[in-house]
């Protein structure tokens, strides 16, 4: 069988952290993934660590212990090198002393090629999480290169990333272009993206559409300091930064409160802003740092507890600018739950017609839509009258479909 080389690099820098992104997930799945073909198939697995010093290779029983780690598994000290080179990120420290503990082998950046000639010249390298993408890395590699885009927001919308990032994207895109043998893409909106801009860099590797699996969480307990479980409340999920629009849902909360006489306000609906702040967005932050009325700002949320939740609020709201894929409102689909997201291309390839579909900028009807659905009856087997409709059914993607898509290529 084919060895294979994961790059864990993005899943390492995300240890000790409350809770994985979306891309941190898809890097776990395919490590999940890996390892049973390591286990069963014969198929050997090894991995690749970029840190501050350089890098480091795993083997299967070093992504074991990765995994382990995001599972929540306590991390070792710093070493003397996390400390002199993550003085400023003490958990980003420990992560990187826990991968020079249990490697196979180290390198310093420029030993990368003899470090890549232990592997057998066919091995395939599978980028899934966007970070190593250099001409370094991409030179240093003998077999086959796979890499998954995710999106190209950086370039299509820098407004909604720091300042820095368009520019380290299009590094990373270019070294794509010129080494990948395979991109896999998530949906056909975003390979159509994607593909123009790998022109615009001179090549577009062999490509392929495999969306991701969707697998949420059991639903379990939750525990939202100040939310009343027993009045109607909606949750919205992500990162607060400007792309996933919460502004928007805090000038549809403020005219709720608005509507409502003082002796009334109990009655308003909730909002749970379930994610972490992120960046660029100091109008939002000082908004939530208002308290405003109905809406609770909750973080690290387990995926059992966010399902718990959203199973049980009166739907899903996704309000986002741009997605490269949408995983939250597909989960709440899986989950049952109504959903109301913006009118974006790859929300309706995915999601056909079980959400409500409102136009970003339109707060009115984000308003009207979440009235009605703050009315008697949820939104469950009906539409919501000119704005979309709900069927209780959303078949969602498997893993099984996506791995095989990908690796009956490679």
């Amino acid at each position: 069988m084919t060895p294979r080389l994961l790059d864990l690099t993005r899943l390492v820098s995300r240890l000790g952290r409350p809770a994985l992104t979306g891309v941190d997930r898809v890097e776990r799945a395919w490590a999940e993934h890996l390892l049973k073909g390591d286990a069963i198939q014969g198929a050997p697995l090894f991995a690749l660590v970029r840190n501050a010093w350089g890098f480091a290779l795993l083997d299967a029983a070093g992504v074991r212990r990765v995994l382990a780690l995001t599972d929540g598994a306590p991390l070792g000290p710093p070493d003397l090198i996390g400390r002199l080179s993550r003085r400023g990120d003490a958990l980003r420290a420990r992560a990187e002393a826990e991968i020079r503990r249990i490697a196979l082998a180290r390198c310093a950046v420029p030993g990368l090629p003899r470090l890549l000639r232990r592997l057998p010249a066919e091995t395939a390298y599978f980028n899934m999480g966007h970070s190593n993408l250099t001409p370094r890395v991409m030179a240093a590699l003998r077999g086959p290169v796979v890499v998954l885009i995710h999106d190209t927001i950086p370039l299509d919308h820098p407004e909604f990333t720091r300042a820095d990032i368009p520019a380290v994207f299009t590094r990373k895109l270019a070294a794509v272009s010129a080494r990948a043998d395979l991109v896999v893409h998530s949906a056909a909106a975003t390979r159509a993206v994607t593909e123009a801009h790998l022109a615009r860099l001179g090549r577009v590797p062999p490509g392929i559409v495999a969306p991701l699996g969707i697998t949420a969480a059991a639903p379990g307990a939750y525990q939202v300091p100040g939310l009343d479980p027993s009045r109607r409340f909606f949750v919205t999920v992500g990162t607060i930064e400007p792309r996933k629009n919460h502004a928007l849902l805090l000038a549809v909360w403020a005219e709720l409160a608005r509507r409502l006489p003082p002796a009334q306000l109990p009655q308003l609906p909730q909002l749970v802003i379930a994610g972490s702040r992120g960046w660029r967005n100091m109008a939002v932050f000082q908004a939530l740092d208002s308290r405003p009325a109905g809406v609770i700002e909750v973080a690290g949320l387990g995926d059992a507890a966010l399902s718990g939740l959203i199973q049980a609020s009166q739907g899903l709201l996704f309000p986002s600018h741009v997605e490269g894929f949408g995983l939250p409102p597909m989960e709440a689909a899986s989950l049952g739950a109504p959903v109301c997201v913006s009118d974006l291309p790859v929300l309706r390839e995915m999601l056909g017609d079980y959400p409500v579909y409102l136009k970003p900028t339109d707060v009115y009807s984000w308003l009207e839509t979440i009235e009605r659905l703050s009315g008697v009856e949820r939104l469950t087997d009906k539409g919501v009258g000119g704005k979309g409709t709900m069927t209780r059914r959303w078949i969602a993607p498997t893993w099984d479909a996506h791995f095989n898509a990908v690796l009956n290529i490679v």
